[in-house]
Order: structure tokens, then C-alpha cells, then sequence
């Protein structure tokens, strides 16, 4: 009974472990690999295959993941970099670089860190490019220096199963004594721009104000000598009317006279009217017209033209 007991316990202690032992092994079998990572599979210590995304089998206690690797994009941004332009000037370079890893195999064996790597990478290839440019063309050519400087680098890391899809300098800083200099000449552009642009303003407006006043002294002009050639116009009509009206009324010498009496006053209002010389047909209207109011008065002609003064 006792023998019987101790060998279904024993059994039973068998069966458990063969259960146990079955589940490693097909635990170790299966490998979930996730999205975007590449899984490096080696056997008996070399390479065997890559694992994709999903899921894989492996050889248990002969297959190995060895390290899983990262497909994405990534960004990476390096400390500032002091760099000697050509013209002899230490400057501070920020960078940024985006990699993917291509080639997971060549990632995990041809670099031991290719992270690493390509800082070094970048930092010696944008001292080269720099030092060939002065202070000002780095500044200004940064499209340049970025182009120059990703296919540099995705040369180089193209065996190491690396894409640099682009590189870009964060920032360049210049000597603090530069930095004064360049901001000083940058304030004295901006205020001789500001003058120019002041007396350009000034010169604009002048002319402007000239264009006006001569425009208005034309419109001026033009409406004077409309206004005299109306107002002549209207006095030629008027001298017409009253010479076709005296015409057709055929006045005797008595009413032309007594018209000449009521112009007297209004020709001696002016100042400059001191003399006026009557014609002899007046004096002998006015006789006639006198003779006319005063009866008797025919006597004596008055000699012709005689001079009056005021």
C-alpha cells in the first residue's frame, strides 16, 4: 500500500514537471515582437534572423533576442559644439539630427553605438564645413550647412543601416564682444534706414504739396480767365444792347445831354478824374437842352471844346 502510494506520488511529481517544462519550452518558443521594433535573433551565439513586428517562434535554449531595435524616426539633440570659422572666430553650434535605423542586423553588429557615433559623426563633419565659412556666411547659409552636412552623414552611417533624413542647426551663437559689435551695426542700419525712409516721407510730401499748389494755381488761373472772358463777354453784349437800343430809339442831342449830366457824378467820384474835355456836340446838346428849361436863353454860342475842372 505504502509502495503504491509512494509511486503514484512520484508519478504524479514527473507528470508536473514534464507540464512545467513543456510550458517553458513553449513560452521560450513564441516571441511578440511590437510595432515600429525589429527583433535580432541569434543562435548558438551568431546571427540567425531578424524578427518583424508580430508574432514569432524561436528555438528554444538555442535561439536568442538579442536586443530589440527601434525602426522610428528619432530626434536627437546634441550639447552646443564650439566651432572656428575661418575667419579665426569661436563659435557655439546647436544641433539637431533625425535618424532611423534601416538595417536592424547592421545597427547591432557593424557599431556599438551608433547614437553615440553619430554625435561624434556630426560634430566632426560641422567643424569641416564651418571652418571653410567666415562669421557671416555661416550665419546666412544654414541651408548649406545642413544640406552639406546630411549627406555626410547618411554616407558614413549607411553602413551601419542609419538614415539621416535631415540635420538642423538649432542655433548659432557668436562671441559675446560679436554678438555687441553685429547688434550695434544692426541698430545703425535700422536707423539709417529709419532716416532714409523719413526723408523720402519728407521729399513725397513736398512734392505732393507742390503738385497741389500748382495744380490750384492752374485751377485758379483757369477760372480767372474764364470769369474775365465771361465778364467781357458780358459787357460786349451789354455795350450791343444799349448801342442797338439807343440805335433804334434814335435819341436827339437834349436826351443824350441830360444822360451825359448823370454820369457826371459817378466820373467824379474817382480820384484820378481831375479833367474832362467836353466835345463841342455836347455843348451844343446842353445849349439846346438848357434853352429848352429856360426860355430866353438863346444868346451866344460858347466857344467849342472848353476845358472843366473839378
Amino acid at each position: 500500500m505504502t509502495d503504491t502510494l509512494t509511486g503514484q506520488i512520484v508519478l504524479a511529481v514527473i507528470i508536473l514537471v514534464i507540464i512545467v517544462f513543456v510550458l517553458v519550452v513553449i513560452f521560450r518558443s513564441i516571441r511578440i515582437i511590437p510595432q515600429a521594433y525589429a527583433g535580432v535573433v541569434e543562435r548558438l551565439g551568431r546571427y540567425h534572423k531578424t524578427f518583424m513586428p508580430g508574432l514569432n517562434l524561436l528555438v528554444p535554449f538555442v535561439d536568442k533576442v538579442r536586443r530589440l531595435v527601434d525602426l522610428r524616426e528619432q530626434v536627437v539633440s546634441f550639447p552646443p559644439q564650439p566651432v572656428i570659422t575661418e575667419d579665426n572666430l569661436v563659435v557655439s553650434i546647436d544641433t539637431v539630427v533625425y535618424f532611423q535605423v534601416t538595417d536592424a542586423r547592421a545597427a547591432t553588429y557593424e557599431i556599438a553605438n551608433y547614437l553615440g557615433a553619430v554625435e561624434q559623426l556630426t560634430t566632426t563633419t560641422l567643424r569641416n564645413v564651418v571652418g571653410g565659412l567666415n562669421l557671416e556666411e555661416a550665419l546666412t547659409s544654414r541651408d548649406n550647412i545642413n544640406g552639406q552636412l546630411r549627406i555626410v552623414l547618411d554616407e558614413a552611417t549607411g553602413k551601419w543601416g542609419i538614415r539621416v533624413n535631415r540635420v538642423e542647426l538649432k542655433a548659432i551663437d557668436p562671441p559675446h564682444s560679436i554678438q555687441d559689435s553685429m547688434e550695434k551695426q544692426m541698430r545703425a542700419e535700422r536707423d539709417r534706414r529709419a532716416l532714409i525712409l523719413t526723408a523720402e516721407g519728407t521729399k513725397q510730401s513736398a512734392i505732393l504739396t507742390a503738385e497741389g499748389a500748382r495744380q490750384a494755381e492752374i485751377l485758379r488761373a483757369e477760372g480767372d480767365a474764364k470769369a474775365a472772358v465771361l465778364r467781357a463777354q458780358g459787357e460786349a453784349e451789354a455795350i450791343r444792347t444799349v448801342f442797338t437800343a439807343i440805335h433804334e430809339g434814335d435819341p436827339d442831342p437834349k436826351l443824350l445831354a441830360y444822360q451825359y449830366l448823370q454820369t457826371l457824378p459817378q466820373i467824379a467820384q474817382g480820384e484820378a478824374s481831375k479833367l474832362w474835355i467836353i466835345p463841342s456836340e455836347f455843348t451844343e446838346a446842353l445849349k439846346g437842352f438848357s434853352s429848352a428849361f429856360i426860355p430866353g436863353q438863346g444868346g451866344a454860342t460858347p466857344p467849342a471844346d472848353p476845358p472843366v475842372a473839378s
